[in-house]
C-alpha cells in the first residue's frame, strides 16, 4: 500500500478522506470495584495482555493509562519475524503486513576510500536468512498495532475496553485476604480544563504493570531499574523528503569518516522514513541539553552524514532525541520467600534497550505472551498458582541475554569506523559480521527458554530435530486434509490459551491397524489414563483444554476421512457441527504449483517412525515424545494442568 503522499496522516490509511480514520473519545467510564486482573499501561505489553485475556468471557480484566485517549503516533515501530507470527495467532497478521514496509534487504555504507569525507556502499545482504521464519521483519506505526490489538479485545468474549485519564497512586497487598489481595487506588481526571479530579480504588486477584521505564508499579512493590548508559545520545526522526541518496527505500547502516552514524529505516506507505542520528558523545553523568537540539538540529546533522547525497526535508512527521541505555529491574514480580506473586511487571517496565536493535516493543509482548496464558489458566483452574513463578524463570533471563547483545550492537553503531587517523575504530566488515551473527536475536527467534516442568529435556530431540524444545514452534507447508488448502501448520495455534498435540504419522498407511497416529488417538480419546480425559473439563469441547492435530506424509487424497478417530473430527458448539481443520499432510504438490516443501524434511521430523510434539499456548515447544510414549505424555501434563 502506498499512503501518506500529501502528507502523513494518523490512523487506518484505507480511508481516502483522514477524517474518517479518527476514531471518536473514549466514553468515560468509572472503573469497576473488583476485577481479576489489572493491567497498569496501554502500550503494547498492556494491550497484549488484554487481548489475551479478553479471550476468555469469565475472566474480568481491566486495563488503564494515564493518557487520555488511544495512542495516535507511535515510536517503536519495528516489528520482528516472531512478533508477526504472534499477531497470527490473534488474526490480525494480514492486515499489518498489507500495510507495513517489510524489510528484506540491508545496506551498508562506509567512508569512502579515495574521497573520506563521502560514504560510498560496502555491501548489501539480505535482512532475515531463508526459511527463519514465514513472515518478515516489518515497519510500521505503533499506533496500528495498538489498534489492532484494541480491536482484538473489543470483539472477543472478554470485552475489554481501556480506562483512560488514570493515574496510579498505590499499590497495597494483603497477604491474608482470600479473593481479593491487591488493592490500588487511582487519580482520575475528570476535566482537565478546570481540574477536577477525583480517586477511585480498585480490588485485584492479580496487578501487571505494563507502565513503561518511570513504572509506578515497580516503585510501589520496590524495585527498581539497574544498568548503565553508553554515554551516547541520538536523536530519531519520522520525515517525507525528496533525497538522490539510492538506497532511501533499503534499511540502511551508515558510518561516515567525522560527521557520525546514522541508520535509514524506510518506513510504511511508500514515502516515509526514520533517520537514527548520532549526535554528540556524553561525559559521564552528561544528560542530553533537549533544549539546544531542535529538529533542524537533526536535519543538518544527517545531510552531513549523508554526504555527497542531498536531503530536502518537506515534513517532520515526529522527532526526538534519547540516550542509549540497556537497564534490567532487579525482579519481574513481588514475591518472596514463601510468598506467591499478585503484581507482576513487564515490557519497559522491567527492561529497556536502544531502538536501533528494535528490541523494545518486540520483547515487551513477549513477556505478556508468555504471562497471559499462565495466568489465564489459573484464573480458570486449570492450574495452580505455582504456575505463574515461570514468568519471571523463564522471561527475566531472556531479558538478560537481549540487553547483552543490545549493548554491543550500540556499542558497534556509536564507534567510528577505522581509518588511519582512527586504527582503534570498528571495521564496517565487522560490524556489518556482527549484525549478521545475531539476526536471529533481531528476527525475535533465538529466544530458547530452559528445561522445567513446561519444557522437556530434550531426550527424545532427534525425532524432530527441527523443532528445538524451548524454541517457537517452526512453522512449515502442509495441505489440510479436508479442503485441499496449502497453509502454514502454526496458523493453527491461536491466542486461545490452548495446547497443541501435533501428531506426525510415520511410513504406516494412515488410519490402519499400524498406524501410530490411529494407536494414540484411541489413547487420547477412551483411555482412563489420557491427559484429555484428565484436563478437560466435564461437558467441554474435546479439544477445549488439549487440541489434538496430526499430519501424514501421503497425499491429502489418500487418507480416509470416513476413518479418522473422533478426536481428530470433534462435534462442536451447540448443533454439535463436525470440525475438519485438524487432520494436514505433506504438501506433495509440485514446486511449479508452489508446493515441494516437505514438512518432514524442513524440521527434520524423523519420517519412518514419526513423533508428537507437544506446543505450549505461546506457541513454543514443550517436549517431543515417540508417538507410543503414552507415559510420558500423560506425565507432562498432570505436571503443568490440575
Amino acid at each position: 500500500m502506498q499512503f501518506h503522499l500529501n502528507g502523513y496522516n494518523p490512523g487506518d490509511p484505507r480511508f481516502s478522506d483522514p477524517q474518517d480514520a479518527v476514531v471518536p473519545p473514549p466514553i468515560k467510564r468509572p472503573l469497576p470495584e473488583c476485577v481479576d486482573v489489572m493491567i497498569v499501561g496501554c502500550g503494547p505489553a498492556g494491550l497484549n495482555l488484554a487481548a489475551q485475556l479478553s479471550q476468555f468471557g469469565n475472566i474480568k480484566t481491566a486495563i488503564v493509562d494515564l493518557k487520555d485517549d488511544r495512542l495516535l503516533v507511535g515510536q517503536a515501530d519495528g516489528i520482528a519475524c516472531r512478533t508477526i507470527e504472534m499477531f497470527q495467532a490473534y488474526g490480525f497478521a494480514e492486515q499489518i503486513l498489507q500495510e507495513a514496509y517489510q524489510v528484506h534487504e540491508v545496506a551498508f555504507w562506509k567512508p569512502d576510500a579515495n574521497k573520506p569525507d563521502e560514504i560510498a556502499l560496502s555491501s548489501k545482504i539480505q535482512d532475515v536468512e531463508d526459511d527463519l521464519s514465514e513472515m518478515p521483519h516489518v515497519i510500521i506505526n505503533q499506533a496500528r498495532v495498538h489498534d489492532q490489538f484494541l480491536d482484538v479485545m473489543l470483539r472477543s468474549p472478554g470485552k475489554v475496553e481501556p480506562y483512560y485519564s488514570r493515574k496510579l497512586l498505590n499499590i497495597e497487598v494483603d497477604e491474608n485476604a482470600t479473593e481479593y489481595p491487591v488493592t490500588l487506588t487511582f487519580e482520575r481526571a475528570l476535566n482537565y480544563s478546570v481540574n477536577i479530579q477525583t480517586t477511585e480504588v480498585v480490588k485485584a486477584k492479580y496487578v501487571v504493570g505494563c507502565d513503561g521505564a518511570r513504572s509506578t508499579v515497580r516503585k510501589e512493590i520496590g524495585h527498581e531499574l539497574v544498568g548503565d548508559a553508553l554515554n551516547q545520545a541520538w536523536g530519531v526522526m519520522d520525515i517525507l523528503m525528496v533525497t538522490d541518496y539510492p538506497d532511501i527505500r533499503v534499511k540502511s547502516v551508515i558510518h561516515s569518516s567525522n560527521e557520525g552514524n546514522m541508520l535509514i529505516i524506510p518506513r510504511e506507505g511508500g514515502y516515509m522514513v526514520r533517520l537514527y542520528i548520532e549526535l554528540d558523545k556524553l561525559a559521564e553523568n552528561e544528560r542530553i541539553a533537549r533544549d539546544k537540539i531542535t529538529k533542524d538540529y537533526l536535519i543538518a546533522a544527517a545531510k552531513r552524514i549523508m554526504q555527497p547525497f542531498t536531503l530536502d526535508v518537506k515534513e517532520v512527521v515526529w522527532w526526538s532525541v534519547y540516550e542509549i541505555g540497556q537497564r534490567l529491574t532487579t525482579a519481574f514480580d513481588d514475591s518472596a520467600e514463601g510468598r506467591p506473586a499478585h503484581v507482576f511487571l513487564a515490557g519497559d517496565a522491567c527492561h529497556t534497550h536502544s531502538p536501533k536493535a528494535g528490541q523494545g516493543l518486540n520483547t515487551s509482548v513477549m513477556d505478556t505472551w508468555n504471562l497471559g496464558w499462565k495466568m489465564a489458566h489459573v484464573l480458570n483452574g486449570k492450574a495452580d498458582a505455582e504456575l505463574l513463578k515461570s514468568y519471571s524463570a523463564e522471561r527475566q533471563v531472556i531479558a538478560k541475554q537481549l540487553i547483552d547483545f543490545d549493548r554491543e550492537l550500540s556499542k558497534m553503531f556509536s564507534t567510528k569506523p577505522k581509518s588511519p587517523t582512527n586504527p582503534d575504530g570498528i571495521d564496517p566488515a565487522d560490524f556489518q559480521k556482527y549484525f549478521e551473527q545475531f539476526a536471529r536475536f533481531t528476527a525475535g527467534t533465538a529466544i530458547r527458554y530452559n528445561p522445567s516442568k513446561l519444557v522437556g529435556t530434550g531426550e527424545h530431540q532427534q525425532l524432530a530435530t527441527g523443532q528445538t524444545l524451548g524454541m517457537r514452534f517452526h512453522s512449515a507447508p502442509v495441505v489440510r486434509q479436508a479442503d485441499a488448502r496449502p497453509m502454514q501448520l502454526g496458523h493453527c495455534i491461536t491466542a486461545r490459551g490452548k495446547w497443541y498435540v501435533f501428531a506426525f504419522a510415520g511410513e504406516q498407511q494412515p488410519l490402519s491397524a499400524e498406524c501410530g497416529v490411529k494407536a494414540l488417538c484411541e489413547f487420547l480419546q477412551h483411555d482412563p489414563a489420557s491427559p484429555i480425559r484428565a484436563h478437560t473439563p466435564q461437558n467441554a469441547p474435546l479439544d477445549d483444554v488439549i487440541d489434538v492435530r496430526a499430519v501424514f506424509q501421503q497425499h491429502h487424497r489418500d487418507v480416509n476421512v470416513s476413518a479418522l478417530p473422533d478426536i481428530l473430527m470433534p462435534l462442536k458448539g451447540k448443533f454439535g457441527l463436525r470440525d475438519y481443520e485438524k487432520v494436514f499432510c505433506v504438501d506433495n504438490r509440485p514446486e511449479s504449483s508452489g508446493g515441494g516443501k516437505n514438512i518432514y524434511d524442513m524440521r527434520g521430523i524423523n519420517k519412518e517412525q514419526g513423533c508428537i510434539v507437544i506446543v505450549r499456548p505461546d506457541q513454543y515447544v514443550a517436549d517431543v515424545l515417540p508417538l507410543n510414549d503414552y507415559s510420558s505424555l500423560t506425565a507432562f501434563f498432570k505436571g503443568v494442568l490440575k
